[in-house]
């Protein structure tokens, strides 16, 4: 998958103010064309949120990028059995 084929959200900054940002996610994942994954950007590692998208059809990827931040890649299940048979 390309970087186009994630959609980007940035909820650090609703988070570091004292928001919860769970609605605009969901919001951003019902937007998503079939096949396009999701790439959060948060202050923490968000394991609530796996399983809640694990129930959507995604499976994910997480890594430290510093400072404290995560980034979080959601890959639609079926995108995901496609790059894998692929390697």
């Amino acid at each position: 998958m390309t970087d186009s084929s994630f959609l980007t959200v940035d909820v650090r900054d609703v988070l570091k103010a004292g928001g919860e940002p769970f609605s605009d996610i969901m919001r951003a994942v019902a937007s998503l064309a079939p096949g396009q994954g999701l790439r959060l950007l948060a202050i923490f590692k968000p394991v609530p949120l796996f399983s809640v998208m694990a129930q959507k059809g995604f499976n994910h990827s997480e890594r430290e990028i510093g400072g404290g931040d995560w980034e979080v890649i959601f890959t639609p299940v079926a995108a995901a059995a496609v790059q894998d048979t692929a390697q």
